[in-house]
């Protein structure tokens, strides 16, 4: 099984990538220069904070045994089982890792509703309960075999649900109950740096590759005799491959065009946006769908996704990273669609049998069955997590509190929470590190822009 076990390691690492740098960059240029380190910093404490609960408990909470699928049916595993990765297999380390990477994404994604106002303290805490309390049990019930796999199977490839509706939950959620940065929307409150943020959406658009491909381990597994595996990786692996390469194109130029007819402009931004909103949309679908199926998926996330984001104005919430526009809206979008467009006829997924029973998207014949299943998941994840967030989130707005200080969110949340700022404007930034000195007032209002 070495062709396994060096291609999950390549996966595992693109997936790492998605994480640091790159989503770090996506939304660190997407804020204010004033904000950015504190922005990339909240993915880079995501990934050590998580990924250390993790291996404590995460896994066993999770997944429940030493593979793919363990799961006895119980709402949720006992954490405490496989503490510390106890009684886990050496061989299994590597889908372990996999799997580590999965969850330290979500929880950085969620950082994006919530740009430019919080304490990082408030944001380690939440990131411990929350994989503990919504993250883990999602992924036990949607991949896992938990109780709701075993009542009402649905198809989520690569996380649509798991991650991206799970993440998009919460980040409403706490944009909702922290509240809106000081001076939204009157203030205008531009990205400070596209081009980070290009590099940011290319890079992550290759370690999807990781996420999406990667995750062809579900249905292998690390039991499969190398035959098997051989023949079922080497026509799952392009599958997956080209479907979500073409969905994402797709939405791309969807996002483009839509704002083109409802702007005047295509924008670099919404180039970036739309890669990110194709790649979530095709995430739970890019096993089950075909090229036309991957086309529609692509196609709809990037039209409907860039329509979306404008609602926040609409609501008064202020998703400072449109995390509900893009990650809640495309997921829902990926995993509903499959429905419609879901076929076994030419899709990775359905050559393992993994179709429920009259399981056809209804495009295909189908009847309502797996339309009816990817509905039910997409509900199970927004109240299990819509309910569970609004919990740990008021925990915490009423004990530590969430928010820095109004003059500190101002002046600037890099110098505040970490004493530092991301720029040098001609000598008179804030200085490298905490302690060495205090930058001058011009200096702090110079970076406010």
């Amino acid at each position: 099984m070495d062709g396994y076990y060096a291609w999950m390691v390549v996966a595992t690492a693109l997936v790492l990538m998605m994480t640091v740098p790159a989503l770090a960059l996506f939304y660190g240029g997407m804020t204010r220069s004033k904000s950015v380190l504190n922005m990339m910093m909240l993915s880079f404490v995501a990934f050590g904070v998580v990924g250390l609960v993790f291996v404590l408990w995460g896994w066993s909470e999770g997944w429940g045994g030493d593979g793919v699928g363990n799961g006895n049916g119980d709402l949720i595993a006992n954490p405490f089982s496989m503490f510390g990765l106890h009684g886990v297999s050496s061989s299994n380390y590597i889908y372990v890792l996999f799997q580590l990477t999965f969850a330290t994404i979500t929880v950085a994604l969620i950082s994006g509703s919530i740009a430019d106002r919080v304490k990082l303290s408030a944001w380690i805490v939440f990131s411990v309960l929350w994989v503990t309390i919504c993250y883990f049990p999602v992924a036990h019930n949607i991949w896992a075999g938990g109780w709701f796999y075993s009542h009402f199977p649905n198809l989520d490839y690569a996380g649509g649900t798991v991650v991206h509706i799970n993440a998009g939950i919460a980040g409403g959620v706490l944009a909702l109950i922290i509240g809106k940065r000081v001076g939204w929307p009157k203030e205008v409150m531009r990205p400070h740096n596209l081009t980070l943020t290009m590099i940011g959406a290319g890079l992550l658009w290759f370690g999807w590759y990781g996420f999406n491909v990667g995750s062809i381990v579900f249905s292998t597994g690390s039991e499969k005799s190398w035959g098997g595996f051989v023949a079922q990786f080497e026509g799952e692996t392009g599958t997956t491959f080209l479907t979500t390469t073409v969905a994402t194109m797709c939405a791309m130029l969807g996002w483009l065009l839509t704002e083109r007819i409802l702007h005047g402009k295509a924008t670099s931004l919404g180039a970036a946006s739309g890669i990110v909103a194709g790649l979530v949309a095709i995430t739970p679908s890019c096993g089950a769908v075909n090229i036309v199926g991957a086309i529609v998926v692509g196609a709809v996330a990037g039209i409907v996704c860039a329509v979306a984001v404008s609602f926040k104005y609409k609501i008064g919430l202020d998703d400072s990273l449109d995390v509900v526009g893009v990650h809640l809206t495309g997921g829902i979008l990926g995993a509903v669609l499959i429905g419609f467009v879901g076929t076994s006829k030419g899709s990775a997924q359905g050559k393992d049998g993994f179709f429920p029973a009259g399981g056809e998207g209804l495009f295909y014949g189908g009847n309502a069955t797996l339309l009816g299943h990817q509905c039910l998941g997409v509900l199970f994840t927004l109240v299990w997590t819509g309910v569970l967030t609004t919990v740990i989130a008021l925990a915490i707005k009423y004990t530590i509190g969430w928010r820095v200080s109004g003059d500190d969110e101002v002046s600037g949340i890099d110098f505040a929470e970490h004493g530092e700022s991301a720029y040098d404007w001609g000598g008179l930034s804030a200085p490298g590190h905490l302690g060495s000195g205090t930058p001058s007032l011009t200096t702090r209002e110079s970076v406010t822009a």
